[in-house]
Formats: structure tokens, sequence, C-alpha cells
């Protein structure tokens, strides 16, 4: 996936400082309060990305059983815990059509391999 350009990276800047401020007026200087919006914010922007925990949840649920407890990279049984959703592409989220459910090792590799 390509970098973002400069003027991209300045404009998320200028998103960044603008909400920067207003978390700022929102909390009137109180520090327990500026810190929970932006925990707040943060996660929400998380979720638009990854969905939320019980979605991948029941989408690995969802993948082990229409693989048939087998990773879909190596075929071998899936552990009991520890099964990677993986993204084909990772803009694409966390999608029935996107994601294949792997065992740590072959999620580790595609991984790798995703960086060369």
């Amino acid at each position: 996936m390509p970098e973002l350009s400069e003027p991209d990276r300045l404009t998320a800047r200028a998103l960044l400082d603008d909400l920067r401020a207003k978390i700022e007026a929102a909390s009137a200087g109180d520090e327990a309060l500026r810190f929970q919006l932006k925990r707040y914010i943060a996660k929400r922007l998380e979720f638009d990305e990854r969905g939320t925990p019980t979605h991948r949840k029941r989408l690995k649920e969802e993948k082990r059983t229409s693989q048939n407890n087998l990773c879909a990279s190596c075929e071998e049984d899936l552990p009991a815990t520890g099964a990677e959703l993986h993204r084909v592409r990772a803009i694409a989220g966390y999608t029935p059509e996107n994601t294949r459910l792997l065992c740590p090792r072959c999620h580790a590799n595609a991984e790798a391999l995703a960086k060369l």
C-alpha cells in the first residue's frame, strides 16, 4: 500500500490539529475528560477500520465453520485458541469475502510476506 503523499500528510496533520483543538475545547481543561474523549475517539476510529471485537469474533466463528476447522493456508487443524483472521487486502476490512482464518504460524508468515 503506498504511503501518504506530502500534501496528504499535511491534510491529515491539519485534521488532527483541528480535532485536538476541539477535544481541548470540549474538555474545558478537565484532564480526565480530555483523556476519555481521546480514548473514545481513538477506539471508534479503530472500529471504523477493523470492526468491533464482537464483529471479528463472530467472523472467526463463521470462518472456523466454513473452513471445517482447518487453516486456510496449510490445511491443518486450527488450534482451539489463537487462530487469526487474516485480511487478504487490509484496506478491504474484515468481511467474509476478504478474510481467511489461519493458524498462528501461517498468519505470521502471511504478515511477513505482506511487508516485503
